[in-house]
């Protein structure tokens, strides 16, 4: 009988030391936080919450430094016997003012960003909650460090320090978004991602090349989408929220719903987002120019130009969007972890409304000028594994295929034919991530990519009379663009006051693009592009202290020619054609930066960066001849003939700065600035300012928090571009821009005055509900054909289950 007693005492102590629960909970709500990371040097092991804020910790027995992490909360470190203390109970507080927050964007690992010496901005999940965007590129612009452009609203394509589109780097969950079509026009690519399935987003600013590769130039914009949670017992858990949202100005009505199934080892989530933005709304006080008076009815065969009867209403502008995700994620061990992504987003027709603002002759040049549905997939498959060997702790595999269809449909006024563009990639990756840690003072991050992209463009003549289609001439080549790359970045702690960071990236890319010459007489029928490029970094981070930081930074950063710049044929403007060069080259950009920040007491954060950018042998749009033409004719009209070549350099330079104020009774203040300002070489050795120098703009906040409550009342300001300060390609943009007293195009300065409120009324609800652009400003972002919105009452209810 002693011996039965015996054996069942030590069951029942083996189970009860296999599974050493701790529960994590909000301080201001009292509510369970999931999905906060627990992580020990010594022993090496981590563990992430599950949907009800409780992790299973008994592989930290002993540890003396615990990490408790959780973006949008103060970072704790505590040992295994405080906890036990505590009854395994952990209570986390909003961000205090420091500077230990942790990043991963710079190496695609976990970081402190006391070690990073880059610049990296982080947009939290609280935030997002409480500003309400309604795209991926609203909630960049939240950060108050990203401006964005819009030509529709369908649309938002980011500036990053004097660069935009192919010069700005996308990534998903660590995969590259940027595909061999993205061009130096704008771009709307990012509108593919759901603000509802995003869990974290970061964006590093300046080259990020080592780590990721081709056109990190002026910077790389990290999201990372909701990971599937799984249960810290042997009890299933099931988690999710559900949302409905509507915004005035443009009648916006959005569902959301997300789920997430977890067991021991297996965990599920679906996340569904459905959107409708009709016409958009823009202010009463402006700038009359902005205003379209007209719009375009066909009836009867005919084209009409008839009266808008709102013409504060930006028509057309209006579209609908549907995003889905799937995931399912296994995890036998600690050792293994392998998670399964499915992504799909796609789009209405939506006008491209910039083009609708085109004239000629008096009359409205197009009838119509629309993008066909935006289409991305994906399916991701990424593999860790935790090991401590020779060769890594930790290794990281992501495999990635990513399906991507736009298109282009325009006809001028009555005219019989309407023009078909239909591009489609399908984009094949597979990233290869280490790290080692190879004492307590040196890590190494080193990995291997491969990118192949398969381009496929069609081109359809359509009579809208007959409804008979024909071939027509295609945007671009048929193509495939291949890159693939070693890469490692070194950080050696020097003293507990400075860290070294190096690293370098050596690139192989190539290019094969077939032409057909049935409509254009190109004198050449393919392109053949192989040749490789080598960047690197070296920066430095000097802490005197736990509220002083500065950090230096040399970096290099590069963009391989795309099928975009190789093999496009299309009209940049009313009288000019872009054709094909086969003969290009990688540009380079150098960057140099230095930052600081200061923390005094537990009250107040100053922060501030300075950089200059020099961007060689870049590729740019310069005139060029066909066939010893200087000339042709496209679309039916006679147009200099245009091609893009390494033909410039380009400098730009800024500065970024930021506060945060921490007031009594729960009030708070912070606000960015960024100043901007670049020029780049034009053909005659004459230069201009760069067209994605954004004018300095700048936002400051007053928050209060307290227990069950949240708001925001804030101020966008964005500065005068006169006509002199347009660049040289946008001077001629009559069409977008308001006229200054001697009757030339010029961006004028404008500001916004916005309120944002959220209430947690129950455990399970939570409704938000805010007033944006609040004295109806008439305005129009710089570089953007569409005007922003005008006063705008949002409202929204988020039940969590």
């Amino acid at each position: 009988m002693q011996k039965i007693v015996l054996a069942w005492l030590f069951v029942l102590f083996g189970l009860f030391s296999q599974a050493q629960m701790v529960t994590i909970k909000d301080s201001e709500t009292d509510q369970p936080v999931p999905l906060v990371t627990l992580v020990s040097q010594s022993p090496k092991t981590s563990v992430v919450a599950d949907a009800n804020g409780r992790a299973d910790i008994s592989s930290f027995k002993g540890a003396e430094a615990i990490e408790i992490r959780m973006i949008g909360f103060a970072l704790q470190t505590v040992s295994f016997e405080t906890l036990k203390k505590q009854d395994f109970k952990i209570i986390l507080y909003p961000s205090t003012i420091s500077l230990n927050q942790v990043v991963i964007t710079s190496a695609r690992w976990d970081q402190s960003q006391r070690d990073v010496p880059a610049k990296i901005t982080t947009i939290t999940p609280k935030a997002v909650a409480l500003q309400n965007p309604q795209t991926a590129a609203d909630l960049l612009a939240a950060s108050g460090d990203v401006y964005i452009q819009k030509s529709q609203q369908g649309g938002g394509s980011p500036m990053i320090r004097g660069f935009s589109t192919n010069r700005l780097l996308l990534t998903v969950d660590g995969v590259r978004m940027n595909t061999a079509i993205f061009r130096s026009g704008n771009v709307q690519n990012v509108i593919s991602l759901d603000p509802f399935a995003i869990e974290r987003t970061e964006v590093l600013f300046g080259p990020g090349s080592v780590i990721y590769g081709s056109d990190a130039i002026g910077g790389v914009m990290s999201f990372n989408t909701l990971t599937p949670t799984l249960s810290a017992t042997n009890e299933p858990v099931v988690s999710g929220k559900a949302l409905g949202r509507y915004s005035s100005a443009n009648s916006e009505q959005t569902g959301h719903f997300d789920v997430n199934v977890g067991w021991k080892k297996w965990a599920l989530v679906t996340s569904f987002t459905t959107s409708d933005f009709g016409d958009l709304r823009m202010g009463k006080f402006g700038p009359a120019e902005y205003v379209k008076p007209y719009r375009i009815e066909r009836a009867d065969s005919i084209d009409r130009v008839v009266q808008n009867e709102d013409p504060l209403v930006q028509n057309p502008s209006g579209y609908s969007q549907i995003n889905m995700m799937q995931k399912v994620r296994f995890k036998p061990n600690q050792k293994w972890d392998f998670t399964y992504a499915f992504h799909y987003s796609t789009t209405s027709e939506y006008g491209r409304y910039d083009r609708h603002l085109r004239t000629r002759n008096g009359l409205p040049r197009s009838a119509e000028w629309k993008y066909g549905p935006q289409e991305w997939m994906m399916n991701n498959l990424t593999v860790v594994h935790s090991a401590k060997n020779g060769m890594y702790d930790e290794f990281t595999l992501r495999l990635a295929h990513q399906h991507f269809e736009e298109s282009r449909i325009n006809r001028d006024l009555n005219a019989a034919n309407r023009s078909i563009r239909i591009e489609r990639v399908e984009a094949y990756s597979a990233t290869f991530d280490f790290y080692k840690s190879l004492s307590a003072r040196q890590k190494i991050y080193y990995g291997l990519d491969a990118v192949l992209n398969d381009v496929t463009s069609i081109g359809r003549e359509e009579n809208v009379f007959s409804g008979i289609q024909s071939i027509g001439p295609s945007r671009y080549p048929q193509s495939s663009w291949l890159s693939y790359a070693a890469y490692a970045t070194y950080q050696f702690k020097l003293t507990e006051q400075v860290t070294l960071q190096a690293g370098a990236r050596y690139n192989v890319f190539s290019l094969e693009a077939q032409f057909d010459t049935t409509f254009y007489p190109f004198p050449f029928t393919e392109a053949n592009i192989n040749n490789g490029a080598l960047t690197g970094s070296l920066g430095a981070v000097y802490s005197p202290g736990e509220t002083w930081s500065v950090r230096a930074n040399l970096s290099t950063g590069f963009r391989a020619p795309n099928v975009d710049d190789v093999g496009k044929v299309f009209d940049s403007e009313p009288g000019s054609v872009v054709v094909p060069n086969p003969n290009l080259n990688a540009e380079y950009a150098y960057n140099a930066e230095i930052g600081i920040a200061k923390v005094f007491g537990d009250f107040l954060k100053l922060d501030a960066t300075a950089y200059f950018t020099l961007l060689d042998n870049a590729l740019v749009r310069r005139n060029y001849q066909l066939n010893a033409m200087d000339s042709i004719v496209y679309d039916g009209e006679l147009s200099r003939v245009q091609a893009v070549q390494n033909a410039a350099q380009a400098t730009v330079y800024g500065v970024q700065a930021g506060f945060e104020a921490k007031l009594p009774a729960g009030f708070g203040l912070w606000g960015r600035f960024n100043y901007q300002a670049g020029e780049e070489e034009l053909d005659d050795g004459s230069v201009s300012p760069m067209r994605h120098a954004a004018p300095w703009f700048t936002s400051a906040h007053l928050t209060y928090s307290v227990k069950r409550l949240k708001f925001d009342f804030y101020g966008i300001y964005n500065a005068e571009v006169s006509f002199s300060e347009l660049a040289f390609g946008e001077q001629s943009k009559s069409e977008i821009y308001a006229i200054d007293g001697k009757g030339n195009p010029y961006s004028p300065a404008w500001y916004t005055l916005n309120f944002k409120a959220m209430v947690q009324a129950s455990d399970d609800l939570a409704v938000s509900a805010g007033l944006e652009n609040i004295t109806d400003v008439r305005y129009r972002p710089y570089s953007s054909g569409l005007a922003g919105a005008g006063r705008n009452f949002i409202i929204s209810a988020r039940l969590l289950f």
